[in-house]
């Protein structure tokens, strides 16, 4: 079997492992490793259940203590179904980390409120705050005004690190 069909067996499995609860996979890789594989399975918070119209409220990141649980859940899954055959594995769970694109409605939609870097389609660049995210329509309010993009008008979106909130106090 080759990766791309063992990480659509982890995925289902996983996914199976965790339905019901408010953690979702949202991406699967699978590599070779010598005489091991390396499994790692991002995670993210589940946004199916967010009414339609919600486009602006913020989604809280998992936690520490989610993530563990869902390590277990997914680990057992994999023991137990046998999608990983007889080869030793090492399998990584965790949540996507600032660096990785931002590619699906479901992954802006967990960024609002957070800082983006926008690349558009004709190579400019626009960097602000998304306050809105619907399948079809961002806003992001930037040092410039309010811009409202269509996914087609993206080719690269990635989440800003921010070590302090203008709008919210530290803790």
């Amino acid at each position: 079997m080759d990766a791309r069909a063992v990480a659509a067996t982890i995925t289902e499995h996983s996914s199976r492992a965790l339905s019901g609860g408010e953690v979702v996979v949202d991406g699967v890789t699978v590599q070779e490793a010598g005489r091991r594989r390396l499994v790692r399975i991002l995670l993210a918070r589940d946004v199916s259940d967010l009414a339609a119209e919600d486009t602006t409220s913020g989604v809280e990141p998992l936690s520490l203590d989610e993530v563990a649980a869902a390590t277990r859940e997914i680990s057992d899954a994999l023991d137990s179904c046998g999608a990983m055959g007889e080869r030793p594995y090492t399998l990584e769970v965790s949540s996507a980390g600032l660096d990785r694109p931002l590619t699906t409605a479901d992954q802006f939609r967990r960024s609002v409120g957070r800082l983006v870097k926008v690349t558009r389609t004709d190579g400019s660049t626009l960097t602000g705050r998304l306050t809105s995210a619907a399948p079809d329509e961002l806003t992001v309010e930037g040092e410039h005004g309010t811009d409202r993009l269509t996914p087609t008008d993206i080719t690269k979106a990635t989440v800003q690190v921010e070590f302090s909130r203008p709008d919210r106090k530290d803790d």
